[in-house]
């Protein structure tokens, strides 16, 4: 390729890199306001909360795009061909964890009426919390391509699996204790479970910074303590 084609490919490479870490930004503020507005009772800002999916969505679709455009003009190669790959993959997993924030927004509507302060917030909030931290991490490193960076938010995805195992049990006890929290806490049990999933969305990204930077896939099956899923509870004989 000239001189002239190589500059231009580079600047389509980081204005894709420029959009994912615009996506990047624009998740990390769902995430925040949506549990601002399950902590506050907040259903206008649940409902802004819902509203701001569709900049995600559109973003999502130009870096597709934009992507399958480089892809279809430039035929690119190894590291450049990981590059295109890597935004499409890191896109993909914005737009769920906009869509997870977005179902949270929808139950702070839906509790409206019966929303009642309860201590077990706190233990979503710490989740959110590391969750939100995790993110900013390997966005991090998405952007300076830092492997290590990558590497240690996949590695600490089990302290947010312990923090919603122990949200579970707190949340089942309250649930026996009183019928009338049954409602309550049921929504709380799908939000707690959804912030979850946003973690597991970041070590995918980072599993996505070690792919395009190495080549490679980690060798190593990625750590896992989330002991709510049903399909996971042994059925007594």
């Amino acid at each position: 390729m000239s001189e002239h084609t190589i500059k231009a490919f580079d600047t389509e490479l980081q204005e894709l890199v420029r959009k994912v870490a615009e996506m990047g930004g624009l998740a990390e503020r769902q995430i925040t306001d949506a549990i601002a507005a399950l902590i506050k009772r907040d259903t206008a800002q649940a409902e802004r909360v819902m509203a701001i999916d569709t900049n995600i969505d559109a973003l999502q679709r130009e870096i597709e795009e934009k992507g399958i455009l480089i892809i279809a003009r430039r035929q690119p190669m190894a590291v450049d061909l990981r590059e295109v790959v890597g935004a499409l993959r890191v896109s993909n997993d914005l737009e769920r964890i906009g869509d997870l924030a977005k179902n949270i927004a929808k139950r702070v509507v839906v509790l409206d009426g019966e929303f009642r302060p309860n201590k077990v917030i706190r233990g979503v909030e710490h989740m959110t919390d590391l969750v939100l931290a995790q993110l900013k991490q390997v966005l991090d490193s998405y952007v300076r391509r830092d492997v290590a960076m990558a590497i240690e938010v996949w590695r600490n995805d089990e302290a947010i699996d312990a923090v919603n195992n122990s949200l579970f049990r707190e949340l089942l006890t309250y649930m026996m204790e009183d019928p009338r929290n049954i409602t309550f806490c049921t929504h709380l049990l799908f939000c707690a479970k959804n912030i979850e999933r946003m973690g597991d969305h970041a070590t995918n990204i980072a599993e996505t910074v070690h792919y395009i930077v190495e080549g490679r896939s980690l060798p190593d099956e990625r750590p896992k303590s989330d002991l709510t899923s049903f399909a996971r509870v042994p059925l007594r004989k």
